[in-house]
């Protein structure tokens, strides 16, 4: 499990087109079939441990939540920051509060920042 994070202060200044306070995230590239979603993980919501069935890409969009590892060890994810799993990475996640997550799934799925 990879932790990254998707905020300005992570981001490119877009410079071209005449643009003017605008930051950009590349998240990634890819020429395989790909799907891309939202998950929406209501107040005490959790999904339960499974293992990645293709390597996924998820980010949190909107308010904050949780994700555990293998390992046990829960992390706190918010706006702007996300986790990338390799495909077989068991996981689970959940939020208190609510979250939702963008969630990018390939089976050629690059890692963002490889």
């Amino acid at each position: 499990m990879e932790f990254y994070t998707f905020n300005k202060e992570e981001s490119n200044e877009v410079r071209n087109y005449n643009s003017i306070s605008a930051f950009y995230s590349k998240i990634l590239k890819t020429e395989e079939a790909t799907n891309i979603g939202f998950i929406h993980i209501e107040p005490n919501g959790i999904v339960g441990y499974h293992e990645a069935p293709v390597p996924q890409l998820f980010i949190v969009v909107q308010g904050e939540g949780w994700v555990e590892g293998e390992d046990g060890q829960r992390v706190t994810l918010k706006s702007g920051e996300g986790v990338f799993w390799k495909k077989g990475d068991g996981h689970l996640s959940g939020s208190v509060k609510g979250m939702t997550a963008l969630v990018i799934q390939s089976e050629r799925l690059p890692n963002p920042y490889i």
